[in-house]
């Protein structure tokens, strides 16, 4: 086995921005598969995305800077979201918001993650994975917003809603809820899953 099959992804400059809610926990897991194939992996988190998981949780998973606003202090100046931009290959937006796809969808830059997805626009390949309520996804507005992503290029991973064990802390409904690629969260809130393979979500 070569070093490139135990790291299909060496020297592949990975963006992975995390949005609010619970599904924010299997982010963390993705961005260690992601390191272990052999990526370079910075993260960017929203805000409502600190309130699930740590900055902390992310850089000791990538060895890396959590950027969590656009005002970051650096030793190296740098404008973050055209810096950020400049060099990376992939951005993935996992879990993918409703207010994150309406923001993309819209142009709308009033945060990082989403100024970052619309300065890196026609400059690499952008991935979201949409996880939220039911019904909030079945929303007409919602679904117009991917139809819309998806014209302009964007990969739309899921969601499905295959149920799995409730995570800890996560409220119960009888309502299963969409979760992207593969299994979901059998709350109010859905959780996501990556595929077992790191390089599975970077498009070919």
């Amino acid at each position: 086995m070569t070093a490139r099959d135990e790291q299909p992804l060496a020297d592949f400059q990975l963006l992975l921005c995390v949005t609010g809610g619970i599904a924010c926990y299997k982010s963390a897991d993705l961005a260690s598969k992601f390191v272990q194939a052999g990526a370079d992996v910075t993260v960017a988190m929203t805000d409502a995305a600190q309130r699930f998981i740590t900055p902390l949780t992310f850089q000791s998973l990538t060895g890396r800077e959590v950027y969590v606003n656009l005002w970051q202090a650096s030793e190296a100046y740098e404008i973050r979201h055209t810096s950020l931009a400049d060099r990376i290959d992939l951005m993935i937006v996992a879990p993918a918001t409703a207010n994150i796809l309406a923001k993309m969808a819209g142009g709308i830059a009033d945060d990082l993650v989403s100024t970052t997805a619309l300065a890196v626009t026609g400059a690499c390949d952008i991935l979201v994975a949409p996880a939220m309520n039911p019904r909030m996804w079945d929303a007409p507005a919602t679904q117009a917003n991917r139809t819309l992503l998806a014209e302009r290029g964007v990969d739309v991973i899921g969601p499905t809603e295959e149920p799995v064990d409730t995570p800890p802390g996560c409220r119960v409904s009888r309502r299963r809820g969409p979760g992207p690629r593969g299994r979901s969260c059998a709350g109010s809130r859905p959780g996501w899953c990556p595929d077992p393979a790191p390089g599975s979500a970077a498009p070919q």
